[in-house]
């Protein structure tokens, strides 16, 4: 075997039975197994610590002779295919309890004679109330002096005596009336918790004897509040190994009345736990995180409640990149993170606290990254991307993905909430001039700005206004002039009346009968991508804009009287087609055929002075894949 198995510090090796001394022992760290073995080939006899399924190995190289268990065993083949009997398994049964009480003393110990005793030395110098010590611990001194003086020592006794009297039965029933120790242990658990939280906040002596000791090794890298949970969790394996007793004990045995008794004083006591487990198991789970989170997140508390966790696709809010994050969802909130380098485990920064309070999630739509959904909060908005890999356990699991509001809401921020409210940014690419003055955007002196208030994409002029704003907490945050106004309380001058062309693409999209992006070009001017929209209201007018988002559009396109022609020329790109009408000639080209005919079906419709209907892609609804179209730029989150 050259192949090492987990659990075991090193596997035999092959070598010749020529060479007596290339034999490399193996086994666990557990020092109560152990195997004596002498050879035919006059190897010394060796202790050797290794699994039961080594000894194919040891066949083959010569073994012949077992000593194990107390029991001598001359047929090395017999053992290894011979059937474990029913009172080896109970032995093993008692020796399990032995060996795991034997450690639940040890870890009594380390609670009451350790951390009880140097908290209460301080404590007796006044730094801080004795009160708070024994609040914390309860009765961990009573639980640990019956252990540790009775129960242990009768394990021991009865192990030793197992030949002549193989029963624990006699000796668990012993247990049943020292319970409600374990009963106030477990009522005081979740007071416990939050008094060493809050005291460990307070006071830095209290804090630096208890950190002190949980560098030690025999805290075995672990925390107080795990050691804590021991006590609770001591009582359902009572039970669990009791079962797997009188599963195996005969039906005639003497031991069973006894062990039947145990069991059904000991069930009850578990029943009483369970609910205080779930509630340790929620709380270890805490503690975790809140290491993985560099002990700075104040998450341990016993209201806070796990839910799920996971790796996550963050979409950028300028851009479309993708950023790799991690989630933590509580009952109360959801923590958004972002992993950092560590050896020693998987270790997190806290971006953002997002309440569940009001928090709202969508589904969207995204050309480049599919399965994205956005989660909307009042400290802030992300939209984020599922791995494929949990799109596919998803799916194997047949579950159903629920959304916060089955109808697609609007995604800008209600006068009543600006400023409480994180909005959703507008990105860059959806908007080609400044949504307030409507200038055109360039690189150098008309740069895009975003209001902190209501996420539009503004210029420097439109966004040279500073306000404290609630979800930030009061910090002052560039804002538009007109969400300066709303939150200031002071009134603008009334502006010019818009004009024909300042309708927002987006109200127009919301309820259009086509939209969607196509390629223009009028006479000789180069193609450019631009947002066509002919909306319910003026279902005979064709609307281009620059982007999605923008407010105002480039031009207008009057339907009625207008020559459609579809005629393919040299010249021409795949799936175009023309409007002409006097001189005036538009150029349109679509993404595909398919678009191409859907857009002629309405547009030959609305030349003729008639209202067209919404096309119906493959017998789907009529406005799906265009609204989609548009919600992959106009919805996108941050």
């Amino acid at each position: 075997y050259t192949k090492p198995y987990p659990g075991f510090h090193t596997v035999c090796s092959p070598f010749s039975r020529k060479d007596k001394t290339d034999l490399v022992t193996a086994g666990r760290t557990n020092k109560h197994v152990g195997l004596k073995m002498s050879s035919v080939c006059e190897l010394e006899r060796i202790d050797v610590c290794a699994p039961f399924f080594i000894l194919p190995f040891l066949i083959f190289i010569g073994f012949t002779h077992l000593s194990y268990g107390g029991a001598e065993y001359t047929d090395l083949p017999y053992v290894l295919f011979s059937q474990e009997t029913n009172e080896q398994k109970l032995f093993k049964i008692a020796s399990e309890l032995l060996q795991t009480e034997k450690a639940y003393v040890a870890r009594l110990n380390l609670l009451d004679q350790v951390f009880c005793a140097k908290l209460m030395e301080e404590a007796g110098k006044g730094t801080f109330p004795v009160e708070v010590v024994k609040n914390i611990f309860s009765n961990i001194s009573s639980i640990h002096t019956f252990h540790c003086q009775f129960l242990l020592p009768d394990l021991e006794k009865r192990m030793g005596e197992w030949e002549s009297t193989p029963r624990i039965g006699d000796i668990l029933q012993k247990l049943t009336p020292f319970l409600k120790m374990y009963a106030e242990y477990v009522k005081n658990f979740d007071k416990a918790m939050e008094l060493l939280k809050q005291w460990t906040d307070r006071s830095p002596q209290f804090k630096a004897i208890i950190q002190e000791i949980q560098s030690k090794e025999v805290c075995g890298c672990l925390t107080l509040q795990h050691h804590m949970l021991e006590p609770v969790q001591r009582i359902p394996r009572y039970e669990m190994l009791l079962k797997d007793y009188l599963k195996k004990l005969p039906q005639d045995d003497p031991d069973r009345r006894d062990a039947e008794k145990s069991l059904d004083i000991i069930a009850t006591a578990a029943t009483h736990s369970n609910s205080a487990i779930r509630k340790t198991e929620n709380l270890k789970k805490l503690l975790e995180i809140y290491e993985m989170l560099g002990e700075e997140e104040d998450i341990v508390n016993a209201s806070n409640e796990f839910i799920k966790e996971g790796h996550i696709l963050k979409l950028a809010a300028r851009n479309t990149s993708a950023m790799e994050r991690y989630l933590f969802l509580f009952n109360n909130m959801l923590l958004y993170c972002v992993p950092k380098f560590s050896l020693g485990g998987p270790k997190y920064t806290v971006r953002t606290r997002i309440g569940i309070d009001g928090m709202k999630v969508l589904a969207t739509t995204n050309e480049d990254y599919p399965h994205t959904f956005q989660v909307s909060g009042k400290e802030r908005i992300l939209e984020l991307q599922a791995f494929q890999e949990t799109i596919e356990i998803f799916q194997q699991k047949n579950e159903t993905f629920k959304s916060a509001s089955k109808d697609v809401e609007e995604v800008s921020v209600s006068t009543a909430e600006l400023g409480k409210r994180a909005p959703r940014w507008i990105r860059d690419n959806e908007v080609t001039m400044c949504m307030k003055c409507k200038e055109p955007f360039n690189a150098l002196t008309r740069r895009r700005h975003h209001c902190r208030a209501c996420g539009y994409v503004v210029c420097w002029k439109c966004s040279d206004n500073k306000v404290p704003l609630a979800y930030d907490n009061n910090k002052m945050n560039k804002v538009c002039r007109d969400c300066y106004s709303i939150l200031t309380g002071e009134e603008r001058a009334e502006g010019k009346r818009k004009g024909i062309l300042e309708i927002e693409a987006a109200q127009f999209t919301d309820s259009s009968i086509i939209c969607g992006f196509l390629q223009y070009c009028e006479k000789n001017k180069p193609w450019q991508k631009v947002w066509c929209v002919i909306p319910e209201k003026e279902c005979l007018v064709l609307y281009l804009y620059g982007a999605p988002q923008d407010v105002k559009a480039q031009c207008t396109i009057p339907l009625l009287g207008y020559v459609v022609e579809d005629s393919p020329r040299p010249t021409d790109p795949p799936a175009s087609f023309r409007l002409s009408q006097s001189k005036s000639v538009h150029n349109f080209t679509a993404e595909s055929e398919e678009l191409k005919q859907r857009w002629l079906k309405v547009i030959r419709v609305a030349v003729t002075g008639e209202k067209p209907e919404c096309p119906h892609p493959n017998g789907s609804n009529p406005n799906l894949t265009d609204n989609f179209s548009a919600q992959e730029a106009g919805t996108d989150s941050t």
